[in-house]
């Protein structure tokens, strides 16, 4: 069998939560990304595959720290002191988008190292690994650099771009399928958006962006044996009833609360050279937990008492913690920030307490004025009034009796 590991998304530099960890003098945040990694690194070694497949999105940014370089290399050396193989996909993140500059990621085809591959362009490459031949197609993320520069697009419009970015990548993909010897297992490793694909978190706002988007009938091509994606954060294969696995491997570390319930991994392939047919396994991997507490304060109980009984049901322990609580109708809010803070203390960190408070509704204001008689400032008055509408009538209808009444009392 030619075993290997396919990953993506490290983010290396994502530091939205945590702090400065007094020991290392690194942010806590970027630790916790480090450690993932090491996890997937170690876990390949401990099966000593064939070969390491990451399908981009290295850094947070295109221009990562040394400290950031020196996280990301220093697992891949290890790899590399195994004789494992290193197939890198450039990554969006990983591009600066700049005609001319080099990516974030070119620096590992300048070392005189064997063993490290980086497809920065659609290209074919024949991975030779101790248990035979693998055809790997890699397709990064396409930018549209080189396109804008070409005068026949410089008058159309970014959608109009878009599909012909997508457009053409699907007749790159084609044309490298007929070229791949069928003999031989073949992947596709790319860093795409797919239809069907389901963004979470902080990247659901780029599926209204420009994002060349593909079908998974434009992959899912023959004689590709199984298609290796990076770019969404969630683990999720969207060819699940197909023989040709289209699959996300997910980010390995969560990068905000909208990823907070999701499991985070990296998938262990396994391919029968016999038949060319690849199966494969989610891996899980152990995370920073993220947890978000959300309580509906009853008005008859201490406000307070109520978050901290929620607060001892669940372990905190180390986890990055948000807390909201929804204030009933008409009551002010008197939880004691402090006490909460004091419980949360095993928490490696409380991002926010959040009151929400219900809007309540306002009444319709009536508008009188001094020249309206009685009977009509009622009328008015009891429009206003839902509980009370229904009996209007009457209750004007004994209003003039008593005024009448008055006023005859106060003539004689």
């Amino acid at each position: 069998m030619i075993s290997f590991i396919h990953t993506a998304d490290t983010h290396l530099g994502v530091e939205n939560y945590g702090k400065l960890d007094s020991k290392t003098g690194l942010h806590t945040r970027l630790l916790d990304f480090q450690k993932s990694f090491e996890q997937v690194i170690d876990f390949s070694i401990k099966k000593n595959v064939d070969f390491f497949l990451f399908c981009g999105d290295a850094y947070k940014t295109a221009y990562p720290t040394p400290t950031q370089q020196k996280l990301f290399l220093q697992p891949l050396m290890k790899l590399y002191n195994a004789k494992i193989p290193v197939v890198i996909v450039v990554g969006n993140h990983d591009h600066p988008l700049s005609f001319g500059k080099a990516n974030s990621l070119d620096v590992f085809n300048s070392l005189p190292l064997d063993g490290f591959y980086v497809l920065s362009k659609p290209e074919l490459l024949e991975l030779k690994t101790k248990n035979g031949i693998v055809q790997i197609v890699g397709i990064p993320w396409p930018t549209r650099n080189n396109l804008i520069t070409s005068t026949e697009h410089h008058l159309k419009d970014s959608k109009e771009i878009t599909n012909h970015l997508s457009n053409a990548i699907g007749k790159i993909i084609q044309n490298f399928a007929s070229k791949l010897d069928p003999k031989n297992p073949a992947i596709l490793a790319g860093h795409l958006t797919v239809t069907n694909g389901i963004f979470s978190g902080s990247e659901k706002r780029a599926i209204f962006g420009n994002d060349p988007t593909f079908l998974p009938s434009q992959l899912a091509v023959k004689p590709f044996n199984y298609i290796a994606l990076g770019h969404l954060h969630r683990y999720q294969n969207l060819n699940s009833k197909g023989d040709i696995p289209i699959v996300y491997s997910g980010s390995t570390e969560k990068i905000d609360f909208g990823e907070r319930k999701e499991e985070k991994g990296f998938c262990f392939g396994k391919i029968d050279p016999s038949t060319n047919k690849c199966s494969y396994e989610f891996i899980k991997l152990k995370t920073r937990p993220m947890i978000q507490l959300e309580i509906e304060l009853k008005p008859d109980k201490d406000q307070t008492k109520q978050i901290l009984e929620k607060l001892a049901n669940i372990d905190i322990n180390e986890a990055i913690l948000k807390i909201i609580y929804h204030i009933p109708e008409d009551k002010t809010d008197n939880v004691d920030l402090q006490e909460i803070q004091r419980a949360c203390s095993k928490a490696m960190q409380l991002v926010s307490v959040i009151p929400i408070r219900k809007i309540s509704t306002r009444e319709k204001r009536i508008c009188l004025k001094v020249d309206m008689n009685l009977e009509t400032m009622l009328q008015k008055y009891l429009e206003t009034k839902d509980d009370l509408k229904l009996d209007k009538e009457k209750i004007i209808k004994k209003a003039m009796e008593l005024y009448n009444n008055l006023t005859t009392d106060e003539n004689l």
